[in-house]
């Protein structure tokens, strides 16, 4: 038990988290989400498109057991890890913190669950009219959020075309943004 704890399978399982995650936020953080779409390169901008990112691996693995479902916990645990930190480094306070963490986290179920009912009905336009709602709030018409919806549905395809063993060896891929004309 103690090698587990403390040994190379620790390392190698934080070296998987690590390497998934970072896929997650480069695909979250790619140049052309922000500056040919228009998705506001805020802290908050920034937790919409993690958020979708998260969300599109998560939904890759839904019904998955064993290691993948324990990579998806382990994942979600790390996006909110990351959030938190994220607070604390704009300036929240420890007292404020748990308070927008809830906050954040109410967010998250939320749009998730509006991006999963667009996903499983294959609705695109439902998707764009969710990602304005929760992108672009301030906007009564963003054009772009029809780009991030198609973006959306090709990471979906992409995701699903990835064996579920690459990913527990912490192998991911997301397209490029900004190449609609490609396929995934």
């Amino acid at each position: 038990m103690f090698q587990r704890l403390f040994g190379r399978e620790r390392h190698a399982n934080r070296a998987i988290t690590e390497a998934l995650y970072g896929e997650i936020v480069a695909a979250a953080r790619q140049k052309p989400i922000y500056s040919d779409w228009n998705v506001p390169d805020t802290p908050l901008g920034r937790f919409e498109m993690l958020s979708l990112a998260m969300f599109l691996f998560q939904n890759r693995l839904v019904g998955e057991t064993g290691t993948p479902a324990e990579i998806a916990q382990v994942l979600i645990d790390e996006f909110f890890t990351d959030v938190e930190h994220s607070l604390r480094e704009l300036g929240i306070s420890d007292v404020g913190v748990p308070k927008r963490m809830k906050r954040l986290a109410k967010m998250y179920y939320g749009r998730t669950a509006a991006y999963a009912d667009a996903l499983e009905r294959n609705d695109q336009e439902a998707l764009a009219a969710a990602l304005t709602r929760n992108v672009r709030p301030d906007s009564a018409d963003w054009p772009e959020a029809e780009r991030l919806a198609a973006y959306a549905f090709r990471v979906r395809q992409a995701l699903a075309a990835q064996a579920s063993d690459d990913i527990c060896a912490g192998t991911l891929s997301f397209p490029a943004a900004g190449r609609e004309d490609q396929e995934p």
